[in-house]
């Protein structure tokens, strides 16, 4: 068992399906060679040859998230801020993750930000939070719910915004094959969803119309 299996198997936000449940990376790997005979190829041909350890390898990458407790990276946090009280903001935060309906990419920005009361949590903190999530099979509506709910849970601020821009491969590559078009999801929490003011700044921030 690698590392990963460990930590996948014991993540408190990873899978539902237990260690004992989940394939073997040889069964991973057989199960890549059928797809490739599927589409029509020979697995055996010298450039496919290591095709299956290669895709499994980059699937540990590609699903990293599985691997991290969102609340546990949120978990270190300082309350030296000087009585700061205005919208700490993260601010065109690339991601990748992908649909779990066709496990093809969603390419996207995430523009993240909280409103301190006490206090405020380092800003690589936020982007992990992002990735932690986006590295799972998701679907956009979810992956914002999750960010902005991860961090009101753990700093508990006046407030929490997020929005999510991303373009979706499962329907710029195939089925209605529409690219460029990107979808735009959003969470408002706290002070973002019952204050005007506050939501047109961040929107201001982000440059956005609010």
């Amino acid at each position: 068992m690698t590392p990963y299996d460990n930590a996948l198997a014991t993540a408190e936000d990873g899978p539902v399906a237990p260690e004992s449940a989940r394939p073997t990376r040889e069964e991973a790997e057989r199960a890549v060679r059928t797809l490739i005979e599927f589409v029509g190829e020979n697995p055996n041909r010298e450039g496919l040859q290591d095709t299956p350890k290669r895709v499994v390898k980059s699937y540990e990458e590609l699903f990293s998230g599985y691997l991290y407790n969102p609340a546990e990276i949120l978990a270190r946090t300082f309350e030296e801020v000087e009585d700061y009280d205005e919208i700490v903001l993260l601010r065109g935060v690339r991601f990748e993750s992908f649909c779990e309906h066709h496990m093809l990419p969603i390419i996207g920005t995430a523009h993240v930000a909280y409103f301190p009361k006490d206090r405020v949590v380092g800003i690589s903190k936020l982007a992990r939070v992002i990735d932690a999530y986006a590295r799972r099979m998701q679907i956009q509506e979810r992956l914002t719910a999750q960010i902005a709910q991860a961090i009101e849970d753990v700093l508990r601020p006046a407030g929490t915004a997020v929005v999510i821009e991303s373009e979706h491969h499962c329907m710029s590559t195939r089925g209605v094959r529409k690219p460029g078009v990107g979808m735009v999801t959003t969470r408002m929490l706290g002070c973002f969803k019952d204050d005007p003011e506050r939501r047109r700044e961040f929107y201001q921030l982000i440059g956005q119309p609010g």
